[in-house]
């Protein structure tokens, strides 16, 4: 943490720099890429005019400054002489083909409308040119998932009319992808580009990325985190995805390069960590050393080509089948290179622990049942730059060890069959057969009867703050056996969305929500959404990230750190104390909407990325909220669909980057998933979030829901009143509400307490977690008064400029005034202003009738309205909002006569009917009021 500045430039050229580390060259024939300075260029594909910096929904609403797409950023570099004529055609198509931006929540259409190209533009376009580039692009995003349609996963009929045409015309075509996550890919082998280059979601800095790679001015280093097979149905989650219902996880382990190495490597396009760059590298193993709870392996890569660049090794482990079966493949250690420049060497050393390549046994068929083991045999360990391509490096024996003991915890109540290994074939893959999957024997119910915490004794007002347990006067535990029943009903329950109470336009607040608790010194704590960047729906400018998917294919976990300090520092001067990210779900399936926040379908890679983040924003004091605390693999039904899945794979898969980020990253803020996992909603699990979070991996955080998420009782639907089973769960906090003291979700946390559905303790014990985490966040910090030096240098330093407001309009404002809205743009990230000047001055009111135009229920829909500079409220319906609704807000006193309007609206899909100014009472009584 030297430098605490918060330097723009530097953390733009940061995160310039990840998109290039993060960019996959799966294809570069004939030297292709890079374009060399002076190449006259022919770009096609609407996309050179819409790049897509992120996915829509919560991880992507970031607003920021002017982004730059890939066909601009080529054209200021000067590196190369872009065609006019093929650009004139597009601009001139666009005018009567825009952009269509959707309306409302996740409206966006993920594929937009692409330009048929005329056989003879492109034929003149090739006598003028040296080389073509295709540019195709997807959006993605919460609440709605990919379909395996054109237009989708799969490229549209207009698509691949581009491609044709450019492909067979053009001797040197690049495709550049400019999307969320992976796509089909059997199109290549189709039309045969020279090079075909994933640059991902790149947020602000994602278009200059771009062409630097595309200019050779950095090298692409970027490996996948997902396997592209040949078709969609070849992906082992393919029959039991999508369901409104209920999702078995039948393929179990088996998931992404796990499947494909040990049934189906014929089925893959592109395996597993592959990527190319510009150079060539020699890779050298050295020495092995077998330690007592790792692997500790030796590497030297050399760059042999004649351009700088880096390089990932990746370590896998083929672990014996032994009774339990494992997959042929299991990714247990990376490492990525410095840039090295031609004819350099560097030497890597790269540790396997054992943990990484262990098994968890959930039958007790090893002899012991709920642990991670090492079963006995033998063990290959094969080092190389992607997973096909690994070669065996070391053969050991081991005994059996067993690595921990642990229970039984969420193991599935619904009988299903799950894949594993049969008979080797004579090609060294496996036969594919079925086995039953252990159910529950343990209920989680009555292992909570067991562990009930001890009722701390109720003191009332001692008069204790929380600056008391801060300074070591008082202990926690008698700083919250001050709070009243209705007090610990209050603080489980946080308030939002764009809460007056913290930065304008945040997510939530949580803490001190009422005046009661506000009172005892409990801070309000301050969390903004997302993976992409601070979301602040006023229209506050904050930087945009590059996507998951983009920073994972890095391999980099220094780079990532890094670039994450400078988020640590954007959040520190933003007053914002958590980020709700990373979301660190895996790649389960290509066509969750929400791959494009999350990182790999490995959750080593997963875990270890989602590390490096929290390391990176620690040091500042704030935090990352890791998120869907479990299996949230799936948007569409995301509220109600089960996820039905064996222990072993949620221990292997599905909870292990969690607790990497737990144990290794030091995470103290989770978010839980909406959907129910084995029975339970993920936000009443008691086993996910107490025996498992809490008991076995020790985390001492906060847990909260994701916003307005359901609870159940066992065998009953999911509610989102059901506090009482939430806090049964330990899930701390129920986000969002209006109102906290006005109860106004209407829970039912009181009458749970009255009738011993869920103890005072419990309720105490999630307060001493919200109290734990505050006495840690700068939240404290602000409501004591101390300014610390990093905070003072944050506050003088540059932040992010903003682009102009918008249109200004000028109104002469009498007693009641109608506002023009037909002139007032409610689309995404737009202001309108007014520039208002009064006949008389006193106290006014702004009253606005608006409605949803319909959606999804869960649809956030804010208009955010100011008063010259000062924000008055973030007025936020959701999608289910669709009558006329009419919010008065009350004005500053207008004094001078004379101010100015502004309204901003985050988010499409919001239909606005008057606008109307209204004075309450004239300066004149304001006087007479004031000298009775």
């Amino acid at each position: 943490m030297e430098q605490t500045i918060f330097d723009r430039k530097a953390y733009a050229a940061k995160a310039r720099e990840a998109v290039a580390e993060g960019s996959v060259l799966l294809r570069n024939e004939a030297h292709t890429l890079p374009f060399a300075p002076g190449t006259r260029l022919a770009v096609f594909g609407r996309s050179q005019f819409n790049y897509y910096k992120s996915g829509t929904g919560s991880g992507g609403l970031v607003n920021t400054g002017h982004v730059p797409g890939i066909l601009e950023a080529l054209e200021q570099s000067g590196g190369v002489q872009i065609d006019a004529p093929v650009k004139a055609c597009y601009e001139a198509w666009l005018q009567d083909h825009p952009f269509d931006a959707g309306e409302g929540w996740a409206a966006e259409p993920w594929y937009q409308e692409e330009m048929p190209l005329d056989p003879q533009l492109v034929q003149e376009a090739r006598e003028r040119n040296d080389a073509a580039l295709v540019i195709l692009g997807r959006t993605a995003g919460e609440d709605k998932d990919n379909s395996a349609e054109e237009g989708s996963y799969l490229l549209a009929a207009a698509e691949r009319q581009v491609l044709e045409q450019v492909c067979k015309t053009f001797p040197r075509v690049a495709v550049v992808l400019n999307t969320g996550g992976i796509l089909d890919m059997s199109w290549v082998e189709d039309y045969r580009p020279g090079a075909v280059l994933y640059v991902w979601q790149g947020g602000q800095e994602g278009g200059l990325s771009a062409a630097d790679v595309l200019l050779g001015y950095r090298a692409p280093s970027g490996k996948l985190t997902d396997t592209i097979a040949r078709r969609i149905e070849d992906y082992p989650a393919f029959g039991n995805y999508g369901s409104e219902t209920r999702n078995f996880y039948g393929e179990d382990i088996y998931v992404g390069y796990r499947y494909f190495e040990t049934f189906a490597p014929d089925k893959v396009l592109y395996p597993f960590g592959f990527g190319l760059t510009y150079t060539d590298f020699s890779v050298t193993p050295g020495a092995a050393e077998m330690g007592k709870d790792a692997v500790r392996f030796s590497v030297t890569v050399e760059n042999t080509g004649d351009a700088p660049g880096k390089e990932v090794v990746q370590v896998y482990c083929e672990a014996p089948q032994g009774k339990l079966g494992k997959p042929a493949r299991t990714l247990c250690a990376f490492g990525k290179t410095s840039l090295l420049a031609p004819g350099e060497r560097e030497t890597l050393t790269l540790t396997a622990a054992f943990g990484a390549f262990s098994s968890y046994d959930d039958s007790g068929v090893t002899g012991h049942k709920s642990c991670w083991i090492l079963e006995a045999g033998t063990y290959r360990f094969y080092l190389g730059t992607d997973v096909r391509s690994a070669a065996c490096v070391l053969e050991t024996s081991l005994p059996e060890l067993v690595l921990e003991q642990l229970e039984e915890a969420m193991a599935p109540v619904v009988p299903f069959e799950r894949l594993r290994p049969g008979e080797a074939t004579a090609s060294g893959t496996y036969l594919p057969c079925k086995e039953e999957v252990p159910l529950r024997t343990v209920n989680p119910q009555e292992r909570r009867k067991e562990r009930l915490p001890e009722e701390l004794p109720y003191t009332g007002d001692k008069g204790w703050k929380l600056g008391d347990v801060a300074d070591g006067k008082v202990t926690l535990e008698e700083f919250v056996g001050q709070l009243s029943d209705e007090e610990l009903c209050c603080i489980v329950r946080g308030e939002g969305m764009c809460s007056p109470k913290v930065t304008p336009g945040t997510a939530g607040a949580f803490g001190g929500v009422t005046d009661a608790l506000l009172s005892y010194g409990i801070p309000v704590g301050c969390c903004a959404d997302g993976p992409s960047g601070i979301r602040m729906d006023c229209g506050t400018i904050a930087f945009s990230m590059p996507n998951g998917t983009c920073l994972a294919c890095s391999f980099n976990l220094e780079l990532v750190r890094e670039l994450y300090e400078f988020e640590g520092k954007e959040l520190r001067k933003n007053k914002v104390d958590t980020l709700l990210g990373p979301g660190i779900n895996l790649h389960r399936h290509p066509l969750n909407g929400r791959n494009f926040e999350y990182f790999s379908e490995d959750p080593l890679l997963t875990g270890k990325m989602a590390a490096a983040q929290l390391q990176g924003m620690h040091p500042y004091g704030v935090t990352g909220t890791i998120k869907h605390f479990a299996c949230n693999n799936q948007e569409f039904r995301r509220n109600d669909v089960e996820a039905v899945v064996s222990e072993r794979a949620l221990r292997e898969l599905y909870l292990k980057g969690f607790e990497l980020a737990v144990k290794e990253g030091g995470a103290y803020s989770v978010m839980t998933s909406y959907n129910p996992v084995n029975g339970f909603w993920s936000a009443s699990n008691y086993d996910l979030l107490t025996t498992v979070l809490r008991g076995q991996w020790g985390y001492q955080g906060i847990v909260m829901t994701d916003w307005w998420a359901k609870s159940n009782d066992e065998g009953k639907p999911g509610e989102r009143t059901n506090t009482s089973a939430m806090v049964r769960g330990q899930n701390d906090l129920f986000m969002v509400v209006e109102n906290a003291q006005q109860n106004s979700m209407q829970d039912n946390s009181a009458e749970g307490l009255r009738s011993g559905a869920v103890s005072r303790a419990e309720f105490q014990r999630s307060a001493c977690n919200i109290c734990r985490v505050l006495l840690r966040m700068p939240a404290l910090l602000r409501l004591r008064g101390i300014e610390t030096e990093l905070d003072r240098q944050l506050a003088e330093s540059a932040g992010l400029e903003e682009d102009g407001l918008g249109e200004m309009y000028y109104v002469q404002a009498g007693n009641r005034t109608e506002l023009d809205v037909s002139v007032i743009n409610t689309e995404k990230g737009r202001n309108t202003q007014f520039s208002v000047s009064l006949q008389e001055r006193g106290l006014y009111t702004l009253s606005l009738t608006l409605r949803s135009s319909g959606g999804s229920p869960l649809s956030q829909l804010p208009v955010s309205v100011f008063q010259d500079r000062k924000l008055l409220d973030t007025i936020t319906l959701t999608g289910e909002e669709t009558q006329w609704k009419t919010v008065t807000l009350n004005l500053e006193p207008a004094f001078s006569g004379s101010f100015y309007l502004r309204l901003f609206f985050a988010q499409s899909g919001l239909e606005l009917r008057s606008c109307v100014l209204e004075m309450t009472q004239s300066l004149e009584e304001q006087i007479r009021a004031h000298m009775q």
